[in-house]
């Protein structure tokens, strides 16, 4: 789907189309103009001015619209100091240390944020959410850093730090450069938005630190996925490995729906390969190779999961309080917190790292001289070192994945007084899944080095043409190694090449 004006649903209850991850690749890709459906707006208008009457015509102290926030949550706040508490609280709350957000996750963010504002439940101008489109279009990305949420009250550092910029505080990424967010409201002639009576919580509270970081992640654990098939299919032929555990027989038997997909797509890969045709000597092979269905379609089974639980997320309302305009409610709950993508995020770090436990075993069994292959995949080995050292690379990150993929999850600390006595911890789930996830991308360019590289020595016999064709361009980049050369420039060379692939969403989502 391509568009050039991308229109934020209403709700995703009555809207045609969800937002969805072909979506978000589609608007991040084409770099998509955002607008407000004509729903969209009334909506949020609606919901603005009956709030505005709310506060008006009622004395009753609700929730960070005339009270303070957290344990303060029974301090009552005048009229007329209102927009002043909702400043207040995103300049307290922009408290984020650590490495600097990705600046697609930092759009993606901004996607999200515009999506659940939009649903008209959070009681913000009009004005507010259209800035925060004005940012998008513009790809002005606010400055936002890792650490600071606990994935409980909301991502409420980072969300502080995406807001900072509509008051004209902070700082933005523009035109390659981080700059004053002052600075560049000036160029555009945009005043600072002055923040109204709930405006700052709506902002603040929500899961979109989290929903973006799974997003992403869950854009390249796809590719990943995909890669690692085609991958494994490579370093099979170059192990002379049996077809026969990717026969269809033996999965129908135990039907899980990746790892059936998982052993059509090696067929498929494989098809009319000379060497997967040839007759084998091994009646079996090593558990990395024949056990490639069962271990990659259990990923894939998993990402499946995930892809649900955040589908879900990035299609609702995750402030709080909650604006119920035809109800005549305004209700605080606990939307913002964070759990299921706490759980979903763990559950996709375990199964991304075993992706790259399993690849680094074929790489190991590559280079083990075996099966008429030299010893670490260089002739003269003694003289030469060969590929002897990218396995240890491999094997380090993989020991790494193991520590990353430790679950956040089950780690809660107590917050604001005892007030938020139960957190998340999903946004250190998300920095690390991703941080794994970017490790696999490592370990399987490492693992197509030594495959391409094991090919060469069977040169008697092709591969599958698909096959073949895949490693033609990437021989152009990394090239076959004669003799021992600086291996690091070959390592990040094929780590570019996988990064350069473009994969069509109807593969990888299927």
């Amino acid at each position: 789907m391509r568009k050039d004006t991308y229109c934020i649903m209403t709700t995703h209850y009555i809207s045609s189309e969800i937002l969805d991850l072909s979506i978000i690749k589609d608007i991040i890709d084409n770099h998509t103009k955002l607008a407000l459906s004509e729903e969209a707006q009334l909506n949020i208008k609606k919901s603005r001015d009956y709030l505005k009457n709310k506060i008006a015509n009622n004395d009753t102290p609700i929730y960070g619209i005339n009270t303070g926030f957290g344990s303060l949550c029974n301090v009552k706040i005048t009229a007329d100091n209102l927009s002043q508490l909702q400043e207040n609280l995103v300049m307290s709350h922009a408290c984020g240390t650590g490495e600097f957000v990705p600046k697609p996750i930092i759009k993606i963010m901004l996607l999200l944020k515009i999506q659940s504002l939009s649903y008209g439940y959070s009681g913000v101008q009009l004005e507010t959410v259209e800035r925060l489109i004005d940012f998008f279009n513009n790809d002005v990305l606010p400055v936002v850093y890792t650490q600071g949420s606990l994935g409980a009250s909301g991502d409420l550092a980072p969300l502080a730090h995406l807001s900072l910029p509509l008051l004209g505080k902070g700082e933005v990424y523009y035109g390659g450069e981080r700059i004053k967010a002052s600075k560049v409201l000036n160029k555009f002639n945009w005043k600072p938005i002055t923040l109204k009576a709930k405006e700052g919580l709506a902002l603040l509270n929500g899961t979109q630190f989290m929903s973006a970081y799974g997003v992403y992640s869950l854009l390249k654990s796809y590719k990943l996925s995909y890669l690692a098939d085609l991958i494994g299919a490579v370093s099979i032929d170059a192990f002379d490995c049996n077809m026969s555990p990717y026969n269809a027989l033996v999965h129908l038997v135990r039907p899980h729906r990746g790892q059936v997909k998982t052993a059509e797509r090696i067929l498929e890969f494989l098809e009319n390969s000379e060497l997967g045709q040839s007759e084998k000597k091994n009646v079996q092979d090593p558990y990395s190779f024949r056990c490639i269905p069962q271990v990659h379609g259990a990923t894939k089974d998993t990402i499946h999961f995930v892809h649900k639980t955040f589908k879900t997320e990035i299609n609702s309302v995750t402030d709080n309080p909650n604006v119920f305009v035809k109800e005549d409610q305004i209700i605080s709950g606990g939307n913002f917190h964070g759990q299921p993508l706490a759980l979903a995020l763990d559950y996709l770090s375990i199964a991304m790292a075993e992706l790259g436990n399993i690849s680094e075993r074929r790489t190991y069994q590559l280079v083990s001289g075996l099966r008429n292959l030299p010893a670490f995949l260089v002739d003269n080995p003694g003289l030469n070192s060969g590929f002897m050292i990218p396995q240890y690379t491999a094997a380090s990150i993989v020991s790494q994945n193991k520590q990353l993929a430790t679950p956040a999850a089950v780690d809660s600390i107590v917050s604001s007084n005892g007030q938020e006595d139960h957190v998340s911890m999903g946004a250190n789930g998300a920095t690390k899944c991703l941080r794994i996830i970017e490790n696999i991308e490592t370990i399987l360019a490492i693992e197509l080095m030594n495959a391409s590289q094991a090919l060469k020595f069977r040169a008697a016999k092709k591969s599958s043409p698909f096959v073949e064709s895949f490693l033609k361009p990437y021989r152009s980049v990394v090239p076959f190694v004669e003799n021992d050369r600086l291996l690091a420039d070959d390592i990040h060379a094929s780590i570019a090449y996988l990064q350069s692939l473009d994969i069509d969403s109807e593969i990888l989502f299927n």
